[in-house]
């Protein structure tokens, strides 16, 4: 079975002004399997900035997440200032390596706008992540919901006392950014868990793999 490629113009598109719709230039494409293929999480991060034209971009794609009834209840808090870099990186336990990304961004959600924010939060991470690897950055997932900063106090507590996040708003996850300092080849096919994969019912294999 052959997939077709299907470009995404994170960086490469242009809006026309007579109709207002996004066409993709020649310049700038990613193919959308490469990408899948060989993202990974990255940990450790050069010291140059990322540029605000990146950043703003990768800022669009999570604007461009869908969401049920398109009712938009995330919110993004793009975080370059060191000192709150370092105070994010003791939000929880194995998130010391945020301190020395160049960029974090905070995926929050208003619950009181939509019943299932958390996945409307969680499709917005994941496009963030990805926006983040088709510009040539290197990014990781940190849960923040349902996690401790301390027996006494939540993760998503502090991060809110940090960053002054108002209390209606949920904080689901941040999501470092930052050109890798490491090399990570993506995952081989062959590790992929394909006894997961079924046909029209549970337990009934999916043969049809190239």
């Amino acid at each position: 079975m052959v997939i077709p490629s299907l470009i995404i113009p994170f960086a490469g598109t242009k809006e026309n002004g007579e109709t207002g719709k996004t066409r993709i230039r020649g310049d700038n494409r990613v193919d959308f399997w490469q990408l899948i293929e060989g993202r990974r999480s990255i940990r450790k991060y050069k010291r140059d900035p990322v540029e605000p034209e990146k950043v703003a971009k990768i800022l669009e794609a999570a604007l461009r997440a869908p969401s049920s009834r398109n009712l938009k209840p995330w919110e993004f808090i793009a975080v370059t200032e060191p000192a709150l870099l370092a105070q994010l990186a003791k939000a929880r336990q194995h998130n010391a390596f945020l301190k020395e990304a160049p960029l974090a961004i905070v995926v929050c959600a208003d619950p009181a706008k939509c019943d299932v924010w958390v996945e409307d939060a969680a499709i917005a991470t994941t496009l963030i992540g990805l926006a983040a690897t088709a510009l040539g950055l290197g990014h990781c997932w940190l849960q923040i919901r349902n996690r401790d900063h301390s027996p006494e106090q939540t993760a998503e507590e502090y991060v809110r006392a940090v960053l002054q996040i108002p209390a209606h708003l949920k904080v689901e996850a941040i999501v470092a950014i930052g050109y890798p300092a490491e090399e990570k080849a993506g995952h081989p096919r062959t590790g992929l868990a394909f006894d997961k994969l079924h046909h029209n019912v549970y337990g009934r294999r999916f043969t049809g793999l190239p």
